[in-house]
């Protein structure tokens, strides 16, 4: 998954179109919108056609190219070198389902159920990478909780 991740980001990264104009996240846009006149469209539900139609009317595309691309590498570097693991997955995951909702396929499908397992796996994943050493630092939800002992009830004279 880590290489997916790090080769579509580097992809991007290397690609004018992505880091200087962001044209490449718009042509995706405004081809994932287009109603035809015939079949169906690319975006099934209007509510995600109308953010993206946002998105192309607000000028967004050359800041949110930059962020998908900064997204997919740190996605994939997370997952290469084991830090933070469920967060990567949980951010990969939502990356991808939000490339199927705009009605591209590709890998999607599978980096979404592979990231949905990750997730759920985060805690024994945890033990193989830098995870071993980060979530103990910074704290996890699943740690066993210290028992304070309680104080010496007072002796009666």
């Amino acid at each position: 998954m880590a290489y997916e991740w790090l080769e579509a980001g580097w992809h991007k990264f290397t690609d004018p179109a992505w880091m200087e104009t962001g044209q490449g996240i718009l042509g995706f846009w405004q081809r994932a919108v287009t109603i035809p006149a015939q079949g169906r469209p690319p975006v099934t539900y209007d509510a995600y056609r109308t953010f993206i139609q946002f998105l192309i009317d607000s000028g967004a595309h050359p800041w949110f190219a930059k962020a998908i691309v900064f997204g997919e590498l740190a996605v994939g570097l997370g997952l290469l070198v084991g830090a933070l693991v469920g967060i990567a997955a949980f951010f990969g995951a939502l990356m991808n389902m939000s490339f199927l909702l705009a009605g591209t396929v590709s890998t999607n499908p599978v980096l979404f159920c592979a990231g949905i397992l990750l997730i759920l796996a985060w805690k024994n994943a945890g033990y193989l990478g830098l995870d071993r050493f980060l979530l103990p630092a910074l704290g996890t939800p699943w740690q066993r909780p210290r028992c304070v002992p309680a104080p010496a009830a007072p002796v009666a004279a």
